[in-house]
């Protein structure tokens, strides 16, 4: 089902604020519901697929660190703020049907397994949805960079990361009426025109490994469109 997709194992990587919807803060289980049924009707295609899910929805630990925090005190609670909206977004696929495991990166035995990569590559080849929580467990790492480390580790063709607008621009769309959209963008452009979208150490993870990363909106059946090769979104790569 999949040897006419383009990308037929994927990562996706998701802001937890994504998950607030029009709450702003916390949690909203009817906008977690819509997010999984974009994301499944891009399994239903036979897509193995892989999450990484923010935390600012609950914490985000550069916030904190900027209101006096001690930074890895305040990282190390983002991390763990991944792990609610890891297991929110579990619930609701398992509820669709698709089954899920959540891989943490810090070892919490009672409510996730570690993340061991021969065990999530394992996962995923049996067709469950890879939910990859905690960060990389270390602070001073953003969930970006999270995305194109797992990404890597878990052989996927391709890195989508899903948002409230349909590419990258030169400035905040929602803001500028001015703003024009990138189609493409080389590895390097993207470095060094310092968008916002991504952290400069998740691009050069991407770009010393060849990963092409699209940027799309979550909504409308963008990432669909991705795996079958349709051009959505800003592309950056080679």
């Amino acid at each position: 089902m999949t040897k006419d997709l383009k990308y037929s194992r994927i990562l996706v990587k998701l802001s937890g604020e994504a998950l607030a919807g029009a709450h702003g803060m916390g949690i909203a289980p009817e906008t977690v519901a819509e997010i999984c049924q974009e994301l499944g009707k891009v399994l239903a295609m036979g897509v193995k697929m892989a999450l990484v899910i923010g935390g600012g929805n609950i914490f985000r630990g550069l916030s904190g660190s900027a209101q006096g925090m001690e930074r890895s005190s305040a990282d190390y609670m983002g991390m763990l703020a991944t792990v609610l909206n890891a297991l929110a977004v579990q619930d609701m696929l398992e509820k669709q049907g698709f089954p899920t495991r959540v891989l943490s990166a810090i070892t919490m035995q009672e409510v996730c397994e570690p993340f061991i990569r021969r065990r999530a590559l394992r996962h995923l080849d049996k067709g469950r949805v890879v939910i990859c929580a905690a960060g990389t467990g270390n602070p001073y790492f953003t969930t970006d960079t999270t995305a194109a480390l797992r990404g890597m580790e878990l052989k996927c063709d391709a890195i989508i990361k899903a948002t409230k607008v349909d590419g990258i621009y030169n400035k905040d769309p929602q803001k500028f009426s001015d703003a024009v959209k990138y189609e493409t963008l080389t590895y390097d452009d993207a470095l060094k025109l310092r968008l916002g979208v991504m952290d400069a150490t998740a691009f050069a993870l991407v770009r010393d490994n060849h990963v092409p990363l699209i940027v799309c909106r979550m909504f409308g059946g963008d990432i669909v469109r991705v795996v079958q090769g349709e051009r959505v979104g800003t592309l950056v790569g080679d």
